[in-house]
């Protein structure tokens, strides 16, 4: 059997992101792949360097900044999309290209209308080909789950005398149960042997991505292909959290295998989890396992008394275990020092410059003014909100709003570019509209919006609003998000769409659409 540590193959940023209107900007990429660094993610797939100048220039920053994860591109099985996988890979220390072919009888014949012997070549040339620049080769057999397990054999030796070190089986469309992705692990480990890495990529179509995963490293897969909180299209895909903490936590189960484990450090789960939230929008289900909002709430008075007597009665994993704070800790008040500002900035782990410290200090003083309790999800609000992914091209320096319930709704804003100051205002159907159509006024920039969420950061009658909204702008080839957070929920909205704005301005430079194939595994 092959060696017990699992490897985790990140694939947020790539399949992650084809999760529908969860679309990244470059910034907004490079801040999470930093932060599976920090996670321990081994191999970040940064996206599809050949689907638009969008993902080769993300992956291209990505390589530059992320030192200790290997950083992979998605790439056909195509001569031009290997030499853009490797132009995109340039700067990396560590680098991967993942090319993948379909191997499945429906899709050789419908899709890439080939014999398997004709897929075969094809699969032989194209490794051999981005061997010559890389190393590290993945190969993934797309729909190997519903491909003949005789061709599975054949394609994988031929591919490992071509050089792939890492064999990927995906389940690509969700249809396996777990005791099957077992048995065709099995079969394709007794021929692979320790020649390679095989490895499961299970789609979420029937709730069983992370049960098929499970099993596939049961019976000898050494890589699993996850996601943070399970994001990817349709239902998604492997959760990360999800496979990580139950190897984590059955330990004594795992035993058999030889004791399974990961580089994933697991109090950086929930920090990981929660800032892939922000920038896409897109929040786990509340009863989520492990990140969702309810994952570790008792409302039970049964449940509230073991509890309280015994953590175990009740909890089989602590909320520390991934880095969930103590919500009832208040953090410090308004007459506390710098230094003690510092240290508390610091527990919550982060390690921020002098400037930037000083800034959130001031604004952390300002909303000690205005609320009776800060808390540390405050605390990590200001945080985000002053550490933008995003140049600012607009600022929003001013705000006010008029309404009534039987008149006219008015926004009047101040919005700086340039260092110049524009000023205008707008009547609306209700207050958000008032304030979209005077952002649009005084940018000179029109949008259609999709999606307009608000949630309290903490709890009370004086939490921040924290406001999403999705934009539609004129050529933008995808909606745009964009986030803000006040205790003025209409401010938070105008912060929200300015941020959007500003992420529009940023995509300007790479607009144009994906090409058009399917672009995973």
């Amino acid at each position: 059997m092959q060696n017990n540590k699992i490897i985790i193959f990140d694939t947020t940023l790539r399949d992650g992101e084809q999760s529908p209107g969860a679309s990244m900007n470059i910034e907004e990429k490079v801040a999470v792949a930093l932060q599976l660094e920090r996670l321990g993610v081994d191999v970040i797939e940064a996206g599809f360097a050949a689907s638009s100048e969008g993902d080769f220039e993300s992956i291209s920053q990505i390589s530059k900044q992320v030192k200790t994860s290997t950083i992979c591109s998605l790439s056909r099985c195509v001569e031009s999309d290997i030499l853009r996988a490797k132009d995109s890979l340039q700067y990396a220390k560590k680098s991967r290209i993942h090319l993948f072919l379909a191997t499945s009888p429906i899709h050789m014949e419908y899709k890439l209308k080939k014999k398997p012997n004709e897929v075969l070549e094809l699969a032989i040339r194209s490794i051999t080909m981005a061997k010559e620049f890389c190393d590290d080769i993945q190969f993934s057999c797309e729909d190997a789950c519903r491909s003949d397990i005789g061709f599975l054999k054949e394609i994988s030796l031929g591919a490992i005398e071509a050089g792939a070190k890492t064999l990927n089986m995906p389940d690509t469309v969700g249809y396996r149960l777990p005791h099957e992705i077992g048995n065709i692990i099995e079969e394709l480990y007794k021929v692979v042997q320790d020649r390679a890495i095989l490895s499961v990529h299970c789609h979420n179509d029937l709730g069983q991505a992370v049960s098929n995963s499970i099993y596939g490293i049961m019976k000898g897969a050494r890589q699993v292909e996850c996601t943070i909180n399970g994001l990817g299209e349709r239902a998604g895909n492997c959760a990360l959290e999800e496979v990580v903490m139950i190897l984590k936590t059955r330990k004594d189960i795992f035993t058999q295998y030889g004791g399974l484990d990961t580089n994933i450090h697991t109090k950086e789960i929930y920090r990981t989890s929660n800032l892939v939230s922000d920038i896409t929008g897109i929040r786990p289900q509340p009863n989520k396992a492990i990140v969702g909002k309810n994952a570790f709430s008792h409302e039970s008075g049964i449940h509230q008394d073991g509890i309280l007597k015994h953590r175990e009665t009740y909890e089989i994993m602590t909320p520390s275990d991934i880095g969930i704070m103590n919500n009832e800790n208040l953090v410090l008040g308004k007459h506390s020092g710098r230094a003690a500002f510092k240290d508390k900035i610091e527990q919550l782990g982060y390690q921020l410059e002098s400037s930037m410290l000083n800034q959130i200090f001031e604004k952390f003083k300002i909303l000690c003014d205005q609320k009776k309790v800060v808390y540390d999800e405050d605390l990590l609000a200001l945080i985000s909100e002053q550490n933008s992914y995003i140049p600012q091209v607009f600022t929003l320096e001013s705000i006010q709003c008029s309404t009534s319930s039987n008149g006219s709704h008015v926004a009047a804003l101040s919005v700086k570019r340039d260092n110049e100051l524009f000023n205008d205002c707008a009547l609306g159907n209700g207050s958000v509209d008032s304030i979209l159509r005077a952002i649009e006024r005084v940018c000179n920039i029109g949008g259609k919006l999709l999606d307009y969420k608000v949630e309290s950061v903490t709890r009370g009658k004086d939490a921040m609003a924290n406001v999403m909204v999705k934009v539609d702008f004129a050529e933008s080839g995808s909606p745009v998000i964009g986030h803000g957070k006040d205790l003025d929920t209409l401010h938070a909205t105008a912060k929200a769409y300015i941020n959007a704005l500003n992420s529009f301005e940023r995509m300007k430079k790479f607009l144009g659409p994906k090409n058009s194939y399917k672009q995973g595994v």
